[in-house]
């Protein structure tokens, strides 16, 4: 007897979400079960040390936050620090690197690759100490301000919001590069030598032909470099740990204080749930620049 063309359908669907049923569970029980689990904290007065029992204090832990100016500063911080080491300047210097080694030669790009390849692999916190050794008021950049007879100041003091942006520059430049050199590998030499006998500058081809035809890597860097820039705190923590005061405090540090050092689970998961929900918010905007055909 043959079977219902409804049954059918349903055991074709079952044969193929057998091979990834494995993969849903972990993800459920890995990633969804902590999350979720986290958004319920976020609703209480959850401490670590001095409490028997939490309570639900719905959203009391959201309204804190959104008055606290500390919490206004670690925003601000931390989109200022995501916009000027991550779609400024890794995603900038990563896509010029690519391109300068499309045209250098093979000795130059065996050595430019493994110098940024090192410190994109160096441990974060190694790259840390590395960064507050260059910048500290007794450090190798100001040994060469002072060299060169030139003013030097106490960048982690005077600029430290800078300083860690420019950190995050050195150690992940290299993913934006290894993504660029690979698109600029995929684009055929045909046009872009069509357009160079046109006679098209360098500028005029990497703008009206060489962007539009990555545009979709650039969209994917920008989103994978931003999601990681977002939640970068063993790079900042080494170097300024937030300070002077809070002038470098961005939101993974001042959630770390606030559940950590202050004992207020509650308050700090709510942060991290508010942080998640930034991320998010970047990758919405990226999802939709990379559903739209160049």
């Amino acid at each position: 007897m043959t079977a219902p063309p409804g049954h059918r359908r349903l055991a074709r669907s079952l044969a193929r979400a057998l091979p990834v049923s494995p993969a849903v569970v972990l993800m459920a029980l890995f990633l969804a079960g902590p999350i979720g689990y986290c958004a319920y904290i976020a609703f209480t007065d959850l401490q670590l040390t001095g409490q028997a029992h939490e309570s639900f204090v719905g959203f009391e832990n959201f309204r804190t936050a959104f008055g606290d100016e500390d919490f206004i500063n670690a925003v601000w911080l931390t989109l200022v620090f995501t916009f000027l080491s991550s779609i400024v300047g890794q995603n900038t210097l990563g896509l010029a690197l690519a391109a300068l080694m499309q045209r250098a030669s093979k000795t130059v790009r065996t050595i430019t690759g493994a110098v940024v390849v090192t410190a994109w692999v160096l441990p974060e916190v190694v790259a840390g100490f590395l960064l507050y050794a260059f910048f500290r008021r007794d450090g190798t950049l100001n040994a060469v301000l002072d060299f060169l007879h030139l003013p030097s100041q106490n960048w982690l003091y005077t600029l430290p919001i800078l300083a860690v942006s420019f950190a995050n520059v050195w150690r992940g430049t290299a993913f934006s590069m290894l993504v660029y050199s690979a698109a600029l590998n995929e684009i055929p030499k045909e046009i872009t030598e069509a357009a160079e006998v046109d006679g098209a500058s360098g500028w005029r081809r990497m703008w009206h032909i060489t962007l539009p035809m990555i545009r979709r890597s650039i969209g994917t860097n920008l989103m994978l470099n931003t999601l990681q820039t977002l939640s970068v705190f063993g790079l900042i923590w080494v170097m300024t740990r937030g300070g002077p005061g809070n002038r470098s405090q961005t939101l993974p540090l001042f959630m770390y204080e606030q559940a950590f050092q202050k004992s207020m689970i509650g308050y700090g998961t709510a942060v991290a749930l508010l942080l998640l929900l930034v991320g998010s918010l970047f990758s919405l905007v990226y999802m939709r620049l990379l559903r739209t055909e160049v």
